[in-house]
């Protein structure tokens, strides 16, 4: 039977707030946020080549400017118009503590036909690299923020590869967590001033991952500087993810069998299938539709249950049951692994239908030892673990996560110790993460999104997070700032999903019209899809199914009718559950 659902006027009702109270507070919070103006094109006449000898900031060496012609980046089919590279480097230094050389290092895209708009690209994992400023948007990006006209900048964020060795110099610490963004964001705008005789209308901040956390620093420390801030799967408090992916390694070692060097015996394939399968029997039809998709994902969390909804295995492990020590395992780490004294430090995870995607089993395996170890010893942990010539060969993320104390490591990104003078809690994690008021009362608007199968960075996390802002601003934060839950996905794109989708757009006409979005409609990548095909779309699906990704709390529920690989069978409704 079809859930009863029903269609608020005010999201805030899911919070519990009284109606009438809302109604009249609602309109005065509108009111109070100004609506800010739509930017304007320009066209560059001038050469690239021409500005060589003409591009000046602070701090910053200008390498090369260069014309790149239509046609030689492409996203999907789409050629991305002819537009100016220029390349550079700012605040050039030696680093005190390991002798080695520092700079931001940064490119900056300029369109020949600019649409007035600035995009900062942040890039993910651990920075590092200049990628292509092109602003690319979707699990397999179709579009991208170049294309669509805007100027478009990417950094390495204040070192030159991608290693957790930099964590050993005090100000890359800084510049990777928050301030490379403050200086490479007015050395932009002051290019595109020289470059086309006006700074941007209007500039955007996007990214995931670690990109996300990028974001959402942006939205609370520059605000200021931005007008739109668009989030996806944000590692807004990584270091403390990172240690909770440290001590689910050790919990899943801690399952009988279970072989250090392959944590996959702890919970094999075949096994997170059947748990799979089990969370789809009892959560599929939540929607109003069995379709392979779990769109009420926080109902799932009530009707399955590890313990009672998987078969418990009587003799030999085949694959279509648990052991007990597995269930008590897997339902440790979802439900938020925790210090020795019992408290969660981190975030509970939900289960979710792609709990057996390869993409969610390489971040609970691989990445303890080959990722998070690195991160948390060298760049998070104050101070950094003892390394011989600060060299990534002599560093074994085994033997830094076996004996590894939990309580130890949570208090490491906790603590500041002699040259360190901010934790690490402190440059990464946005200040006051629930208090957004000054993009709230410039008009800047923020849109998040995250994948439910994330298995990294908690959906539920993210979700906290936007109540609480929700309640910092008395029920009323859908005024600016809306969280898209996107069923099925995994880590900012792929698994059982449909991930192909641009949130940018949407976002600068709420920026700039007042258009307030309502749901992003979001594609499969199925056989043929020019961005890309996700090989873990189910058989049974349609090459390019739909369905709307809504704003919280609101879920795609099946009108009980219309063609099932179409999102114009679904609406956003808010459960009578919440």
């Amino acid at each position: 039977m079809r859930p009863f659902l029903y269609k608020p006027s005010l999201l805030n009702l899911a919070i519990g707030s009284c109606i009438a109270f809302s109604s009249l507070a609602n309109a005065a919070t509108v009111a109070a946020i100004p609506q800010l103006s739509e930017a304007k094109s320009s066209v560059l006449a001038k050469s690239c080549e021409g500005f060589s000898a003409l591009l000046t900031a602070n701090n910053t060496v200008i390498d090369s400017v260069e014309t790149v012609a239509k046609g030689v980046l492409k996203l999907g089919d789409n050629e991305v118009e002819e537009h100016c590279l220029v390349r550079g480097k700012m605040h050039e230094r030696i680093g005190e503590v390991d002798g080695k050389p520092y700079a931001i290092g940064f490119e900056l895209r300029l369109p020949k036909k600019w649409n007035g708009r600035f995009y900062y690209q942040a890039n993910g994992g651990l920075d590092g690299a200049v990628k292509t400023a092109e602003g690319a948007l979707g699990g397999g990006p179709l579009t991208g923020a170049l294309l669509q006209g805007f100027a478009v900048i990417s950094s390495d964020a204040g070192h030159g590869k991608g290693l957790p060795t930099f964590g050993y110099d005090p100000q890359a610490r800084l510049d990777y967590g928050y301030q490379a963004v403050a200086k490479l964001t007015p050395m932009a705008k002051t290019v595109i001033q020289q470059v086309y005789g006006k700074g941007p209308d209007r500039s955007y901040f996007a990214g995931c991952s670690n990109g996300g956390r990028h974001a959402m620093v942006a939205a609370t420390r520059y605000a200021n500087d931005y007008d739109g801030i668009l989030v996806g799967a944000p590692g807004y408090r990584l270091p403390l993810a990172a240690v909770a992916s440290i001590a689910g390694a050790q919990v899943y070692a801690s399952v009988p069998n279970t072989d250090k060097k392959d944590l996959k015996t702890a919970f094999t394939l075949a096994e997170r299938t059947t748990v799979s399968k089990a969370i789809l029997a009892k959560c599929d039809a939540l929607d109003g539709i069995k379709d392979g998709m779990i769109q009420d994902f926080k109902s799932c969390q009530t009707a399955f249950s590890i313990q009672t909804d998987v078969a418990t295995c009587k003799a030999d492990r085949d694959g279509t049951c648990l052991t007990q020590p597995q269930k008590d395992a897997v339902d440790t780490i979802y439900k938020g692994v925790t210090t020795s004294d019992g408290t969660r430090f981190y975030s509970s995870f939900p289960y979710d239908a792609g709990i057996n995607d390869k993409d969610h089993m390489m971040w609970e395996y691989s990445a303890p030892l080959q990722r998070d170890s690195g991160a948390v010893a060298m760049i998070f942990n104050t101070p950094p673990v003892d390394l011989k010539d600060y060299s990534i060969r002599n560093f074994n993320g085994a033997d830094f996560v076996w004996p590894s104390n939990i309580d130890d490591l949570v208090a490491g990104v906790n603590a500041v110790s002699g040259g360190y003078k901010e934790s690490a809690m402190s440059f990464m994690a946005p200040p006051t993460p629930e208090n957004m008021s000054t993009l709230r009362d410039n008009g800047g608007k923020i849109m998040v999104y995250h994948g439910v199968s994330d298995g990294i960075f908690s959906v539920q996390d993210t979700e906290s997070w936007y109540n609480a802002l929700n309640s910092a601003n008395g029920g009323h934060a859908d005024d600016f700032a809306q969280f898209y839950p996107v069923p099925g996905m995994g880590h900012c794109r792929g698994g059982q999903a449909t991930d192909q989708f641009d949130m940018l757009m949407p976002l600068v006409a709420w920026v700039e019209k007042g258009q307030k979005p309502e749901q992003v409609i979001a594609t499969a990548r199925g056989e043929g899809n020019p961005g890309g095909v996700n090989d873990e779309l189910p058989a049974s699906w349609s090459a390019n199914r739909t369905r709307p990704l809504c704003p919280y709390p609101s879920v795609a529920t099946y009108d009980g009718k219309g063609d099932v690989e179409s999102a114009k069978s679904f609406a956003c409704e808010v459960p009578q559950s919440m």
